[in-house]
C-alpha cells in the first residue's frame, strides 16, 4: 500500500521568491523538480535581473549536456560581462555529480562576483549523493530550489486568478475538478484553461464547461469507469472502456490504473471499518488534490469490504495473466470488468 509522500521542502523557494523582490540575485543556483512552469517563470524573472537590456546576446551563455565541459564551463564563466554588470550562465541536464567533481568543486568554489550560474535539471533527475563534499558545497554557495507540485489551495487560487485574467471566473469546488480531471501540472492545466476560457459563454466557468473541452488524463477517465460500477451503470463502464480501447490506450496501461484506484478503493473501505476520514486516504495515497479522496470515500460505501479485496486480488492476478500466459489483453481486461460488474455491494 502506498504511503504518504514527504512533503517537498519549499524553504529555497521562498528564498528565492525573497532575492528576486529585493533584486538581490546570488551566483549560485539549482533549479529542479517536476513543476516546469513554476521553475520557467522564475527563470525568466532572474533573466530580467541579471541581463541588461540589448545585451543579453553577449551576456548570456548557455551550455548544453550534449557538447558540455569544464573547459567550456571556465570560459563562459571567465568572459567578462559587456556593457553590462552581470553576465548570466545557463547550464541544462548536466548532472554536476557525475562528472569531474574536483574540478566542478574549484569552480564553484571560487566564482567571479558578476557571475549567476544556473544548473537547471529539466529531463535528468537532480539526486545527489550527501555523502561526498561537491552537493554540500553547492548549498554553502548557492540555492537548490525544487519546483515541486503544488498544493491543492494554492493551485485553485492560481486557476482562479488565470480564469480571471480572461474574463472569467470559477468556484473552488469546480476547480478542484478540473485538477481531478486535468492533472495538478501547471503546465498542462495553462493550456486546459486557455481552451475553457474561449469555450465558455458567461463569466462563470461552469463544469459543463470544462467536459466540453478539457483533455481528462488517463487516471481521471478510469475513475469514471469505477464510478460507472459503483452505481451499477455497467453500460456506461463499458461504453468508458470502449472509448479507451479506440484512443488506443495498451490494456495493460487500463489496467494499471485501475488496479491502482482499486487499491485506493480498498484502503477507502478499510477506513470507513476504522472510522478513519478522507484525510487519511490522503495522507495515506501521498493525494493533493482531497476531490478524489472524497469520491473514492463515498463509492466505497456501495461496496462490501469482500468484494474490495477480491478486486484486488483479481486485478493482480489479471495482470500475470496479461504478461506470462499471451492470452489476448483485451479480451483479459474485458473479462475482468465483467467480473467488477458481478459486485456485492455493502
Amino acid at each position: 500500500m502506498a504511503m504518504g509522500k514527504k512533503r517537498p521542502d519549499d524553504a529555497p523557494l521562498q528564498a528565492l521568491k525573497r532575492d528576486l523582490a529585493a533584486q538581490t540575485v546570488g551566483n549560485l543556483y539549482v533549479f529542479y523538480g517536476e513543476e516546469v512552469y513554476l521553475r520557467d517563470h522564475y527563470l525568466s524573472r532572474l533573466r530580467k535581473l541579471v541581463l541588461s537590456e540589448g545585451m543579453e546576446e553577449f551576456n548570456h551563455h548557455v551550455l548544453q549536456a550534449r557538447d558540455f565541459s569544464i573547459q567550456k564551463l571556465r570560459d563562459a564563466i571567465d568572459a567578462l560581462p559587456f556593457a553590462a554588470e552581470r553576465t548570466l550562465v545557463e547550464v541544462t541536464d548536466y548532472d554536476i555529480y557525475r562528472g569531474d567533481s574536483d574540478a566542478m568543486a574549484v569552480i564553484l568554489s571560487d566564482l567571479p562576483e558578476y557571475v549567476c550560474l544556473v544548473f537547471i535539471y529539466d529531463v535528468i533527475e537532480y539526486k545527489p549523493d550527501n555523502r561526498q563534499k561537491l552537493p554540500k558545497l553547492v548549498k554553502e554557495r548557492g540555492q537548490v530550489v525544487e519546483f515541486a507540485r503544488q498544493a491543492q489551495g494554492d493551485l485553485t487560487d492560481w486557476i482562479a486568478r488565470r480564469f480571471k485574467a480572461l474574463g472569467h471566473d470559477i468556484s473552488t469546488e469546480d476547480a478542484r475538478y478540473l485538477l481531478f480531471l486535468c492533472g495538478d501540472l501547471m503546465n498542462g492545466l495553462i493550456s486546459e484553461i486557455g481552451k475553457i476560457g474561449a469555450y465558455a459563454r458567461e463569466v462563470r466557468i461552469t463544469r459543463q464547461d470544462i467536459d466540453a473541452v478539457a483533455t481528462p488524463q488517463l487516471d481521471a477517465v478510469v475513475f469514471q469507469l469505477t464510478d460507472a460500477i459503483a452505481a451499477g451503470d455497467f453500460d456506461r463502464a463499458f461504453a468508458v472502456l470502449s472509448d479507451l480501447l479506440h484512443m488506443q490506450e495498451a490494456p495493460i496501461k487500463i489496467l494499471s490504473v485501475l488496479g491502482k484506484q482499486l487499491r485506493q478503493l480498498y484502503t477507502a473501505k478499510l477506513a470507513q471499518e476504522q472510522r478513519k476520514s478522507a484525510r487519511w486516504l490522503m495522507e495515506t495515497w501521498g493525494m493533493r488534490n482531497s476531490y478524489p479522496a472524497e469520491k473514492l470515500m463515498t463509492a466505497a460505501r456501495r461496496f462490501s469490504l469482500d468484494w474490495c479485496r477480491r478486486a484486488v486480488v483479481r486485478c493482480e492476478e489479471t495482470d500475470l495473466a496479461m504478461k506470462s500466459t499471451g492470452a489476448d489483453a483485451q479480451e483479459l481486461l474485458t473479462q475482468f470488468l465483467l467480473e467488477l460488474s458481478l459486485k456485492k455491494v455493502s
